[in-house]
């Protein structure tokens, strides 16, 4: 078919027009608006310029309301983001679903590098969403070095979930915050409540680092560990053996079977001796496959024995109220050290201190009371 000129490119070369490749596909151009769209959602701007428009406090209500996934991913990178202007229009979205939050079940899942984190959460989910159940998976990942962004390896891996209707699943770079998990898990895990998932699944990068993050933004904590893997020792002089509501052992399949059997029986020896985190509760340990699914029905049996024992104590409520005091008290912290290092005076003492400890003329302490001084001389 030739190509006539208005089918071509604008930018195209006026005296090659008939051995120009590209064409403009007719119906391509112009807004993209609720009649128009394919899935019917918000307005995200023009097609040709594929600027997204900005959401209001309205959109993102509205979205909320329609169940749209756009809006509700728009949600959370809205609640990512340190702009000043986009943490006022965050908090304030967050005020307006804070009634609609609460009712799930909060699981962290961690364990060493390679315990198979991502393809239990993976088969789990996959059990759960077929069970009927809305899961969304917070999937912690390393942040890259150079754009500080989220490598986006968990979402690969979970093969089984990233396609079902019933699942959400959202890596979010851990920005370097010890224990690896993203600054602002606690508020997107109120977004994924609000939005209707009740079960939400926070994974971290591993253990190695300060795992006690995760196990005070969750409800149940869950620990993998593998047989044969040379760190056992290592997890529990770090305490994460401690923190563990349920200890699952994975990989217990194949040639391996054996091996974790045995892993298995000499975790509940240890566990005899170790004071569990919940009282009244005895920490139980489960084999399981994520690979063939054995044993992830019994998991989520645990999980929901463990819950409802919680509920029936009275601690469920008294530990999501202690939750929030202590995310108050980051909050706290977060602010006070944007607001420290946000001082230019700061900024400029900063570098002249540290060429002064580089040259042995000023140590830490005295140079933190250099810096504090400072600052409360400019507050």
């Amino acid at each position: 078919m030739p190509k006539t000129a208005s089918s071509l490119p604008e930018w195209h070369e006026e005296d090659k027009a008939d051995r120009f490749a590209t064409r403009v596909v007719s119906g391509a151009v112009g807004s993209v608006t609720p009649e128009n769209s394919p899935s019917g959602t918000l307005s995200l701007g023009s097609a040709k310029t594929r600027k997204r428009r900005k959401l209001t406090l309205e959109d993102y209500l509205e979205g909320f309301e329609k169940r749209d996934k756009t809006v509700f991913a728009r949600a959370i990178t809205l609640i990512e983001s340190r702009a000043d202007a986009d943490r006022d229009l965050s908090q304030e979205l967050i005020q307006h679903l804070l009634p609609k939050s609460g009712e799930s079940i909060r699981l962290g899942f961690t364990g060493i590098p390679g315990a198979g984190k991502s393809t239990l959460i993976d088969t789990l989910g996959f059990y759960l969403c077929e069970q009927g159940h809305h899961i969304a998976v917070l999937a912690i990942d390393p942040s890259s070095r150079l754009s500080g962004g989220s490598i986006l390896g968990d979402k690969t891996r979970m093969e089984k979930l990233v396609g079902h209707p019933n699942a959400f699943i959202r890596p979010s770079p851990s920005g370097g915050v010890l224990g690896g998990v993203a600054q602002k898990s606690r508020e997107t895990i109120l977004l994924c409540e609000a939005f209707g998932y009740d079960v939400i699944v926070v994974e971290t990068v591993g253990v190695g680092q300060s795992e006690t993050t995760v196990h005070s933004m969750v409800d149940c904590f869950i620990l993998l560990m593998i047989a044969g893997a040379g760190d056992e020792l290592q997890g529990i002089k770090k305490g994460i053996v401690e923190l563990a509501d349920i200890i699952v052992v994975n990989k217990a399949d194949g040639e391996n079977l054996l091996r974790a059997k045995a892993f298995e029986r000499e975790m509940r020896n240890v566990l005899h001796v170790i004071s569990p985190a919940s009282h009244g509760w005895k920490v139980p340990t489960a084999l399981c496959s994520a690979l063939s699914g054995e044993g992830v029905q019994e998991l989520w049996e645990d999980v929901l024995r463990y819950i409802a024992m919680r509920k029936e104590q009275g601690a469920f409520l008294k530990n999501r109220q202690q939750q929030s005091l202590e995310w108050l008290h980051t909050l706290i912290g977060e602010y006070l050290r944007r607001r420290f290092y946000e001082q230019p005076a700061i900024q400029e003492a900063l570098i002249a201190l540290t060429k002064d400890m580089a040259e042995g003329r000023a140590t830490p302490a005295s140079a933190l009371q250099a810096l504090i001084a400072l600052y409360e001389h400019e507050s």
